[in-house]
């Protein structure tokens, strides 16, 4: 990947009524996110929209033109519900049919004969766009412009999502230290943390309360793309745990 100096963000665009309603859990915010943050590119928003045209568009035309990218899941199946091809490609002003690239993918999986009604509309792409390659089930997500448009069934995400990797401008890498504040209580040090976090804006500062099997323990995250200003503040951070420890 490319490192180019200035920041790379991306939000996620979770598209279904069956993760809204409960019914579908979601497994693919955690893989993108743990993904981008490897990348380098700072996952800055995720929104989950039901499949309802108007609310789609809305959508993606708003984090496409906030973000350097946005990866969609969901809705490219198909079923009547499945309308996010044709929902980015009003967001984009351009037109949609069959696509012969992606008719020939999908007939590396299915007989001519059985590429009916219901499976071809996997192959309707946005005019313009470029295929995603789907090494699972064949039928390909697509990229145009800034958005990338994958599958929401979790295996074939990751397949198309490692494909799309190497077109992926990154930027240098986060890197993060965790502290353990024992069972201090967050009370004890969260003006003083504070502090520590103002004083250094390069730096991002996190408490993480958690139950382990040792009882109630406190995490301070501390993370950065400068190695320097990583170490200073753990530094800061580790002072202030053992002057509150004495």
């Amino acid at each position: 990947m490319d490192q180019p100096s200035d920041p790379i963000t991306a939000a996620i665009l979770v598209i279904g009524d069956e993760i809204l309603s409960g019914r579908t859990k979601d497994k693919n915010i955690g893989t993108i996110a743990d993904f981008l943050t490897a990348a380098g590119i700072d996952l800055r928003e995720v929104r989950v929209v039901p499949d309802e045209a108007a609310m789609i568009i809305e959508a993606v035309n708003a984090l496409r033109a906030r973000y350097t990218y946005l990866f969609t899941t969901g809705g490219i199946g198909p079923t009547h519900d499945d309308i996010t091809a044709d929902c980015v490609a009003e967001a984009f002003g351009v037109g949609i049919d069959i696509d012969e690239r992606a008719r020939a993918m999908l007939l590396e999986r299915h007989k001519p004969e059985d590429l009916n009604a219901a499976r071809l509309r996997m192959a309707r792409i946005p005019f313009g766009a470029d295929l995603i390659p789907n090494a699972v089930s064949k039928a390909p997500g697509f990229r145009i412009g800034n958005v990338h448009v994958m599958a929401g069934v979790p295996s074939v995400m990751q397949a198309m999502l490692d494909a799309i990797a190497p077109t992926l401008k990154g930027g240098a890498a986060m890197m993060s230290e965790t502290i353990e504040a024992g069972g201090l209580p967050e009370g004890h040090y969260a003006s003083d943390l504070g502090e520590i976090a103002k004083a250094r804006p390069a730096v991002s500062i996190g408490s993480y309360p958690a139950m382990t099997p040792d009882g109630f323990r406190n995490r301070i995250v501390v993370r950065s793309r400068d190695a320097q200003a990583l170490a200073e503040a753990r530094q800061a951070v580790e002072a202030l745990l053992a002057k509150l420890a004495a």
